[in-house]
């Protein structure tokens, strides 16, 4: 379905229920709003333009109530964002909806099935389906379908340097962040370096992944929410392994250990070919000791990756 033109005139019943149920409300929504996203929020819509997509019903009789009722359901939905992502995902929300106003909309490329929203020239959008004006409203910015439109809107500009989808940093935040220097130490620990360093080239990974699901579609879906659990995986199957092998009992394990690995870090990388392993294995290569697999194999056997580190030194 095509956009259509604004109404000119409506008519006065509808005139006055939106009177009453939506503009006497409008400025209380919009100071909800900003207080739960604690930066001054706008709600920008046309009861003239939604009334050329109302159908028999609701929105038809009783339009301003159903502004109304979609604004009630994301202000809910906003609290569980907040709630549940915390000041990080908070300041995500209001980067990348730099506009700072909450708008609605058809959804004329047939993306949503009753309702959902997208992110339009910084403006968080609730979009609707022709004919669904209405209708599964509470759903419009469900949590799953406001990450989903945080995770597609456009990248900010950057200076050349490759960003991470929002996605992609959600989950590094949520699941790696937290327990990152946790595992570092005990790395550390077992091989006699405190200060041994753990690099997770995350750019990288995200890049070669980004390729790998343009070319594959059967490439996993989730790949960007797991980039930061998965990393964290490849370090923990590395301290399974130096366990396994004794690194934690044996001094001349350990010496040899930091002869090879004389820059005392530890990176994971995605290579174009492995050498010694059909999905994972691990390889020193200027003083730093790699964990690595290709693009099609990230994620499989993660504990294996370090198995034939007693060969490389």
């Amino acid at each position: 379905m095509s956009k259509l033109p604004p109404v000119e005139k409506l008519p006065l019943a509808l005139r006055k229920n939106i009177r009453d149920a939506w503009d006497n409300k409008k400025s209380g929504f919009e100071q909800q709003i900003s207080d739960i996203l604690t930066v001054p929020w706008t709600i920008d819509i046309n009861p003239n333009q939604l009334f050329a997509y109302a159908e028999e019903g609701y929105a038809k009789e009783s339009l301003g109530d159903c502004i109304a009722s979609y604004i009630n359901g994301a202000i809910y939905k906003l609290k569980d964002y907040v709630s549940s992502g915390g000041d990080e995902g908070l300041k995500e929300l209001n980067s990348i909806c730099h506009a700072h106003t909450i708008t609605m909309d058809l959804d004329d490329a047939n993306r949503v099935t009753y309702c959902g929203a997208d992110v339009h020239e910084g403006k968080l959008r609730i979009l609707f389906a022709p004919s669904r004006l209405g209708t599964n409203i509470d759903d419009a910015l469900s949590r799953e379908v406001l990450l989903k439109a945080l995770n597609e809107a456009p990248a900010p500009e950057s200076d050349g340097a490759v960003t991470l989808s929002f996605a992609a940093r959600k989950g590094i935040r949520d699941e790696y962040e937290n327990r990152a220097e946790e595992i570092r130490s005990q790395i550390g620990k077992i091989l006699e370096k405190p200060d041994i360093k753990l690099t997770p080239n995350f750019e990288d990974t995200f890049t070669k992944l980004q390729q790998e699901s343009k070319a594959d579609s059967g490439f996993r879906s989730d790949w960007e929410s797991i980039l930061g659990s998965f990393t964290l995986f490849y370090w923990e199957g590395l301290i399974n392994q130096l366990k396994s092998q004794k690194f934690d009992q044996d001094d001349l394990l350990r010496e040899g250990f930091h002869e090879a690995v004389e820059k005392g870090e530890i990176a994971f990388r995605i290579v174009e070919k492995l050498k010694y392993s059909s999905y994972c294995e691990c390889d020193i290569e200027d003083g730093v000791l790699y964990l690595q697999c290709t693009s099609k194999t990230w994620g499989s056997n993660i504990d294996d990756a370090a198995q034939g580190l007693l060969d490389r030194l």
